[in-house]
């Protein structure tokens, strides 16, 4: 595996300290030392494989940490706060990752014969070994980075081929998951895109339960299994994400940005900002403008 890594390395040697397109669909990659501001975010569901360093990565109380023996793979959008180190020889953090993309993989495992395996669980994120068969399909979509006229026939190819190895290893079932709509994810996923549109509008549990055509106890009881969260938890990370970004953005003062993602406390908004981000609204900001 380490001949696959070193040309993995080679081929992703020009990404940049922030997520960077490769010019193949869906696929992007990251190096070096990455602002904690970034690392805080609405995760896209994804493959994601490291080539160098390791990354931590916690969604609320649970923490994994991978390396490049390893992958991780999220199925729905998930807030979460990453941490990523380099190499014990001192090389810097880099990583490639797959945007998942719910038409392929439907399509993909609609050509498959129903899986044999089942999930331990209904987590919406985990982390598996690394195996020869997904580090060589790699391979093959990275190269296509110096070759722009192949991308359009190929990529597709090794775009089915990587998620083939994700389907045949322990995490598998998370992809099958997201192909059927009747399984957990897909239906906790039905809630999560509609907090994620009306991330500022009042919350009942009841209605997001409704949607996912579960009863209210199932569907909170899916929801912190999948997301590791409960709904309302889930509301709140999304909206103190959007504030940070707004007050970055300079589009408000902390009480004007607390009232348009949802708060009806600016004080109240100020000490659970505090709380998840370690600073007070001012003082975060200014400390992250003075960073970069």
């Amino acid at each position: 595996m380490e001949t696959q890594l070193a040309e993995l390395r080679r081929l992703a040697a020009g990404a940049e300290n922030r997520r960077t397109e490769t010019g193949i669909p869906r696929v992007a990659m990251v190096q070096g030392e990455i602002p904690e501001h970034m690392l805080a975010a609405v995760y896209e569901p994804m493959v994601n494989l490291i080539l160098t360093g390791s990354k931590t990565m916690t969604v609320g109380d649970r923490t994994f940490e991978y390396d490049p023996a390893t992958y991780f793979v999220m199925s729905v959008d998930l807030p979460a706060v990453g941490s990523v180190h380099a190499s014990a020889e001192g090389k810097p953090y880099l990583a490639v990752s797959l945007t998942l993309h719910p038409p392929v993989v439907a399509d993909l495992v609609a050509d498959l014969p129903p899986s044999v395996c089942a999930g331990l669980d209904n987590s919406g994120f985990s982390v598996a070994p690394v195996t020869e068969e997904l580090l060589d399909a790699w391979v093959r979509m990275l190269r296509l980075m110096d070759r722009p006229d192949e991308v359009a026939v190929l990529a597709p190819a090794y775009e089915r081929e990587i998620l083939f190895r994700v389907l045949q290893g322990p995490l598998g079932w998370m992809l099958r998951d997201i192909a059927s709509p009747d399984t957990a994810i897909s239906r906790v996923g039905v809630a999560i895109n509609w907090i994620r549109q009306n991330f500022s509008k009042p919350l009942r549990v009841e209605t997001l339960a409704e949607m996912a055509a579960l009863s209210d106890s199932a569907f909170h009881r899916h929801f912190k299994a999948v997301t590791a969260l409960s709904p309302i938890q889930y509301q709140k990370r999304i909206r103190l994400l959007h504030a940070r970004s707004r007050l970055l953005a300079g589009e408000g003062n902390a009480t004007s940005v607390a009232l348009g993602v949802g708060y009806e406390s600016p004080n109240q908004f100020s000490r659970e900002y505090a709380r998840h981000f370690g600073l007070p609204p001012s003082k975060d900001v200014a400390l992250l403008r003075g960073a970069g």
